[in-house]
C-alpha cells in the first residue's frame, strides 16, 4: 500500500520505517525543510536504538522516502497518517490540537480518490469527528474515512513495539476502512497480534485510559516505597510479591523518582481535563499527577538528606539525565525538578548521560557536563543515579570512591544492593529500602 505519514517526530518516523520495513511505500512528510534535509542524509532527529539502520536499509530499498510536499504526498496516498504533536496547552493542560486540525485541513484539499485519514497522534476523545468534519466541510465531494489508530510505543523499545505489538487498536465503523488497515498490518499476522475493532471514540478513549493506568501503577509502587522506608520494609520485594499475582503484573512497579517523559504527564492532564468537561472528574488520575509532580520535587530533598540535611557549597554529580533509558527525551525528566531544586539549594552539580545532553543542556543552564561517568564523579559530594542507563549498572565502585569528595550514593533506581554497597564502605541511599541492611 501506498503511505503519506504527516510529521517526522518520534512517533511518524518510527511508524513510517516500520511499514516501509514491511513492504508498503512509505513517505514521510514535515513542514520543517531542516528536518526532512537531514533525514535524506541519513541523520536522525531523535535517538531510537536501530532506527537509523531501519531508516537507511528502507531509503535504500526504495520503500522509505521523504519530503515537505504534502499535496503530491497525499494524493497519490492509500492511507495518510496524521502523526504530528500534540502537547499539553499552555494555560490550561488541555491537548493542543492546532497541529492536528493544520494536517486535516491540508489533508482535506489534497485528497484524491478513496483514502483513509489515521489518527495516530494521542488526541481526547471527539477529536477524530472533528478531523472528519474539517475535512468534509473544505471537501464535500471526497471519499474518505477518518479512523483511529493509536501507538502504543515504548521510547527506547519503539521498534519492537511496532513489530511485535501487544494490540492494534482501530477504530472505525466502515468496513473498507477496517479492510484496508488489516491490509495495513497483515504482516503482523504470524506474530497473531490482536486486531481489536472498536468504534472511533473508544480507541481515542483507550490510549488514554492506558497510559493513566500505568502511570497509576508506578505512583501506587512509589507510595508503598515511601511507606517501606519509614516501616524498614524492602519495597522490590513488596512489588515482586505482588506482582507475581496475574491480576497484577510485575510491570511498572518499580520504585523511584517518579514518571515521566513525552506520554505520561501530557496524557493524564488530558484525560482529567476531559473528565473536568464532561461533568466526569477522576478523582484517582487527579491525585496520581500531583503526587508524581510532588515526588519528583522531593528528590533534592532526598540527596541533602544524604548529605547530613544540606547541600549548600556541596557538588553533587548526577547520572543519568532522560526520563528513561534508551532515548535522548528531556521531556518531563524526573532530573529537571531534581537538578533545579539541587541548584536552589545552593549546590553545584555535573552531570552525565549516554546520549541526553545536548538535549539536557536546553533546560537545565549552569551544569557542568562531562564526558563519562568518573568524569562526572570526581570531586563530588554525593553521586545520584537518576537513569537506569546499562552503563550505570557495573560501574567500577572503586574507582568511582577513590575519585568522590565523600563516598555518598543516592540510588533512585535501586540499581545497586544496600549490604555490597555497605561493605565497600559508602553511604548509599535507595528508594524504598532500609537504610541499614543486615
Amino acid at each position: 500500500m501506498r503511505v503519506a505519514m504527516i510529521g517526522t517526530g518520534y512517533v511518524g518516523l518510527v511508524s513510517g520505517a516500520c511499514f516501509a520495513d514491511f513492504g508498503h511505500q512509505v513517505i514521510c512528510v514535515d513542514q520543517d525543510a531542516g528536518k526532512i534535509a537531514a533525514l535524506k542524509r541519513g541523520e536522525m532527529p531523535i535517538y531510537e536504538p536501530g532506527l537509523e539502520d531501519l531508516v537507511a536499509a528502507n531509503v535504500s530499498a526504495k520503500r522509505l522516502s521523504f519530503t515537505t510536499e504534502l499535496k503530491t504526498s497525499v494524493a497519490g496516498a492509500d492511507a495518510v497518517f496524521i502523526a504530528v504533536g500534540t502537547p499539553s496547552r499552555r494555560g490550561d493542560g488541555h491537548a493542543d490540537l492546532t497541529f492536528v486540525y493544520a494536517a486535516a485541513r491540508e489533508i482535506a484539499a489534497a485528497l484524491d480518490g478513496f483514502t483513509i485519514v489515521v489518527t495516530k497522534s494521542t488526541v481526547p476523545v471527539g477529536t477524530g469527528d472533528e478531523v472528519e468534519s474539517i475535512i468534509r466541510s473544505a471537501r464535500p465531494d471526497a471519499k474518505f474515512a477518518v479512523v483511529s489508530n493509536p501507538e502504543f510505543l515504548r521510547e527506547g523499545a519503539a521498534i519492537q513495539d511496532f513489530k511485535h505489538p501487544d494490540r492494534i487498536v482501530v477504530g472505525t465503523d466502515e468496513a473498507h476502512a477496517r479492510e484496508r488497515m488489516a491490509e495495513l498490518y497483515r504482516p503482523l499476522y504470524l506474530n497473531a497480534a490482536p486486531i481489536v475493532y472498536t468504534d472511533r471514540r473508544t480507541a481515542e478513549l483507550i490510549k488514554y485510559a492506558a497510559n493513566a493506568f500505568l502511570a497509576t501503577k508506578i505512583t501506587f509502587i512509589n507510595e508503598i516505597a515511601d511507606l517501606c522506608e519509614q516501616v524498614g520494609a524492602d519495597v522490590q520485594q513488596v512489588a515482586r510479591g505482588i506482582g507475581l499475582d496475574n491480576r497484577i503484573g510485575g510491570k511498572f512497579l518499580h520504585a523511584g523518582p517518579g514518571y515521566g517523559g513525552s506520554c505520561f504527564p501530557k496524557d493524564t492532564t488530558a484525560l482529567i481535563k476531559t473528565g473536568q468537561d464532561h461533568a466526569a472528574p477522576l478523582r484517582i488520575i487527579e491525585t496520581v499527577a500531583a503526587v508524581n509532580d510532588t515526588r519528583k520535587r522531593a528528590m533534592a530533598r532526598k540527596v541533602a538528606a544524604a548529605l547530613g540535611g544540606s547541600a549548600r557549597g556541596k557538588t553533587v554529580a548526577v547520572l543519568g539525565l532522560t526520563f528513561k533509558p534508551n532515548t535522548d527525551d528531556m521531556r518531563e525528566a524526573p532530573s529537571i525538578p531534581l537538578i533545579t531544586a539541587l541548584h536552589d539549594m545552593g549546590a553545584k552539580v555535573s552531570a552525565y548521560d549516554p546520549a541526553g545532553m545536548e538535549q539536557a543542556k536546553q533546560v537545565l543552564p549552569g551544569v557542568t557536563y562531562c564526558e563519562n561517568p568518573y568524569a562526572c564523579a570526581k570531586g563530588a559530594d554525593a553521586l545520584v543515579i537518576v537513569t537506569e542507563w546499562e552503563e550505570f549498572r557495573a560501574l567500577d565502585l572503586g574507582q568511582l570512591k577513590s575519585m568522590m569528595a565523600q563516598p555518598i550514593i543516592v540510588d533512585l533506581r535501586n540499581i545497586y544492593r544496600p549490604e555490597e554497597m555497605t561493605k565497600l564502605g559508602f553511604v548509599y541511599r535507595s528508594v524504598g529500602r532500609p537504610e541499614n541492611p543486615t
